[in-house]
């Protein structure tokens, strides 16, 4: 019998499989970055097709494979597309959800991607737009930070997008994106 995983997940990417079916790149408190099989999400009245789009926070149930995973139930939580709204915030979102993606390869079992990018899509829906570079360069930070691909010191908690926070980042602006070129070529991508 396969062990079922409730948690709650962040759609980060999806991609179609096959006719029907779509394979999700999510993003956990519990089993970390995890890339699952969703099967017929693609027809038309799928259940849980709102569930599973891009960008939406989502309970789900997850079943560990022999060989993938597979998302076998979803309810809708948060649907963090509309709260981005326009067309550059959700870009922001898009950016540093194919960093990670793009960083971690397979699957990365550590728990302290989902709060980054939970906090971020949340400082992006409510934070006035001046500040959305700031947290952009704050969360492309503080992920290489979590990969271990940055070792500069980063001010605030790991979850903390404050407005004096992101003064600060805009001060120390060119420093910062030195650092996030630096951990991605230290990535060898």
């Amino acid at each position: 019998m396969r062990h079922k995983y409730e948690t709650r997940a962040i759609v980060l990417l999806r991609t179609p499989l096959g006719e029907a079916n779509v394979l999700a790149a999510l993003i956990t408190p519990d089993v970390g970055l995890v890339r699952a099989r969703a099967q017929g999400l693609r027809r038309s009245g799928a259940k849980l097709a709102h569930s599973l789009k891009t960008f939406s926070e989502s309970s789900v149930v997850l079943v560990r494979g022999k060989e993938s995973w597979r998302v076998a139930g979803a309810v809708l939580e948060e649907d963090w597309f509309a709260r981005l709204g326009s067309i550059e915030p959700r870009a922001r979102a898009g950016r540093i959800c194919g960093l990670l993606l793009r960083l971690v390869a397979g699957e990365a079992n550590d728990q302290k991607l989902f709060p980054i990018v939970r906090s971020f899509f949340n400082a992006l829906a409510v934070l006035p737009k001046a500040s959305h570079e700031a947290a952009e360069i704050l969360a492309a930070l503080r992920i290489l930070s979590v990969l271990g691909l940055d070792g500069g010191v980063i001010g605030g908690e790991q979850t903390e997008f404050t407005q004096p926070l992101l003064a600060e980042v805009m001060e120390k602006r060119t420093s910062y994106i030195a650092r996030i070129n630096n951990g991605i070529s230290a990535s060898g991508l």
